[in-house]
């Protein structure tokens, strides 16, 4: 009986023998799991003293905020880490290559990823390393936006508005070829384009032949001061005639200078004129300029009160007689013409007349073709021109412009103080007249008239 009681108190006594050393194997286990979680806690870079601002920023790299620094670096030992040789590499494993284009940013093709973005957080989108144009001017001169205007984009740090940040099949890193780029905000003037007749060669090639895509000390970010040294640079047959000239355009001294005249970018018109050349000069001249020797007739009325036009007004070519940007000649016209009433007749004195008219006119002393202006045989403009001391110029009897009277013969003409008449009176082969000059003259083609 005494052996079974011991019998029985023998479980009892094994299982608390048992129970305690499994409490304590348990709960040693338990807390070893703990201490090592603990251990890894406290061995992880983003929680402890060494990085404690880590994954502090607005934005955050995915190893980072999960406190998983092995991801990108190699522990070799305690607080020890192999170095990071080739980052691009290293970014490309979990990143897809942005380097596929013909044209790559040097960064990008040299692996240098954190040249733009931080690898670990930033307070910028993309974990840049800064905000904008700020971040480009890491690396490129900030004086391409110290101009006085601004390209809009540029202005507000939107350099990826044209401009690929990693790779691009067009130079520059553009997101489209030369002026396709450009098009991509200017579109209306993309459309307005594509209606005229003639296009600027630089609008055709680039617009930045004559903008600067960044910034310029110019309106409208020209590349130089104003329209006309703008268009001279490229321009130099005209630059020569500007600098050279006695007499330039009074239109490229106005504030619009060449853009007074020409469209930069397109137009219906030849030479990019605004307006049909005639009504281009006449939406100038139709007011009087100067006074005295340098008056400037109001043009508008002479051509609308007189019926009778010189050719080229008839061509609307006012260009065909004058340059339209300066001369060494009176009235800036092309060749030489005497601005008096008397010359000795110099074949010179009519350069301008004989770029149409036949020099013959004034040289033949008898023609039956080269002008009606004879009386049977004898030339009268040979009579009236050729001579030594006081030849009659053209301007003696026609105006150049305008008259209402046949081969543009004036009414009159100034004589110093005096409007001297002329008192012409056409026939069916020849005419008269009576100028304040000589008496009455007669002149017939077919049957020859003899003048007292």
């Amino acid at each position: 009986m005494n052996t079974g009681r011991t019998l029985n108190t023998i479980p009892s006594f094994f299982s608390v023998v048992v129970a305690v050393p499994l409490f304590f194997i348990v709960f040693g286990c338990m807390s070893a799991v703990s201490n090592d979680a603990a251990a890894v806690e406290k061995k992880s870079c983003v929680t402890s003293k060494c990085h404690a601002n880590m994954g502090k920023e607005k934005y955050v790299h995915g190893p980072a905020s999960v406190g998983q620094c092995t991801i990108c670096h190699v522990l070799t030992a305690e607080h020890a880490f192999k170095p990071i040789e080739n980052v691009g590499k290293l970014c490309n494993q979990c990143h897809d290559k942005e380097f596929t284009g013909k044209v790559n940013h040097d960064p990008v093709l040299k692996g240098q990823c954190t040249g733009c973005h931080d690898s670990h957080q930033s307070p910028y989108e993309f974990m840049l390393l800064g905000e904008g144009e700020n971040l480009c001017f890491i690396c490129h001169d900030k004086k391409i936006i110290a101009g006085e205007f601004i390209h809009g984009p540029v202005a507000v740090g939107g350099c990826s508005v044209c401009h690929q940040p990693h790779s691009s099949d067009y130079p520059k890193l553009l997101l489209d070829v030369g002026n396709a780029a450009c098009y991509s905000c200017h579109f209306a003037k993309e459309e307005s384009f594509k209606e005229k007749k003639h296009m600027h060669s630089p609008v055709e090639e680039a617009c930045i032949l004559c903008h600067s895509p960044h910034s310029g000390n110019y309106e409208y970010n020209f590349a130089a001061d104003g329209s006309q040294d703008l268009c001279l640079g490229c321009h130099d047959d005209i630059q020569e005639i500007v600098e050279d000239s006695k007499n330039k355009h009074g239109g490229l001294e106005t504030e619009r200078k060449c853009l007074g005249c020409h469209d930069a970018h397109v137009s219906d018109y030849p030479k990019q004129l605004l307006k049909e050349p005639l009504n281009l000069c006449i939406s100038c001249h139709d007011r009087e300029y100067g006074s005295g020797k340098t008056r400037v007739a109001n043009m508008k009325p002479i051509l609308d009160e007189n019926k009778v036009h010189h050719g080229p007004i008839k061509q609307n070519d006012c260009s065909a007689c004058h340059s339209p940007h300066g001369s060494n000649n009176f009235r800036i016209l092309r060749e030489y013409f005497p601005p008096v009433f008397y010359a000795p007749y110099d074949a010179n004195n009519y350069k301008l007349c004989f770029m149409c008219h036949e020099q013959t006119i004034a040289q033949e002393k008898f023609t039956t073709t080269l002008t009606g202006f004879r009386n049977g045989k004898q030339n009268l403009h040979y009579v009236h021109v050729n001579l030594k001391v006081k030849g009659r110029t053209c301007r003696a009897c026609h105006d150049a412009h305008a008259t209402n009277n046949p081969k543009h013969i004036r009414d009159g003409v100034p004589f110093g103080a005096w409007n001297l008449p002329i008192n012409f009176e056409k026939t069916a082969a020849g005419g008269q007249c009576l100028p304040g000059c000589h008496q009455l003259f007669k002149y017939d083609r077919e049957k020859e008239v003899f003048n007292r």
